[in-house]
């Protein structure tokens, strides 16, 4: 019976992660938090939520897969996919390469968030070590 449990709690969070942010809000998050990069304030508390969501999502997806190129190395794989420079100004660059990807995609683009916001890091940040391309 637990282990029913578990697993219709696994796939109900599963399910709900899986749409829980559009492309489409990342965007105008990411928007919002440009604009607090630029130093444009606004009276609405609303804009600094999105621009924090938009910080928050970015730099936790840069953390996470910090942690995965981690753990892929202990096991002798490397990822090379992303490569993010140790600055200052890293936060807004990574905002900026969000929205700049973004705004070359057409519009309500089918992709997870993630893979979005993967997308943009990995062009935006290459490796200078590159691997040999699939054949």
């Amino acid at each position: 019976m637990q282990t029913k449990l578990a697993t219709v709690f696994l796939a109900a969070c599963i399910s709900l992660s899986a749409h829980a942010y559009s492309g489409e809000e990342l965007y105008g998050d990411c928007q919002a938090a440009d604009d607090v990069y630029a130093g444009k304030t606004s009276a609405d508390p609303y804009q600094s939520i999105r621009s924090a969501r938009c910080m928050s999502y970015i730099s936790g997806f840069a953390d996470g897969y910090a942690v995965g190129d981690y753990l892929a190395e202990k096991v002798g794989v490397s990822l090379n996919a992303i490569c993010l420079p140790r600055d200052q100004n890293l936060p807004y660059r990574m905002v900026r390469s969000v929205l700049s990807h973004l705004d070359h995609l057409p519009p309500k683009p089918a992709s997870s968030t993630a893979m979005l916001v993967a997308a943009a890091l990995a062009k935006t940040f290459p490796c200078a070590d590159q691997l040999e391309p699939k054949k």
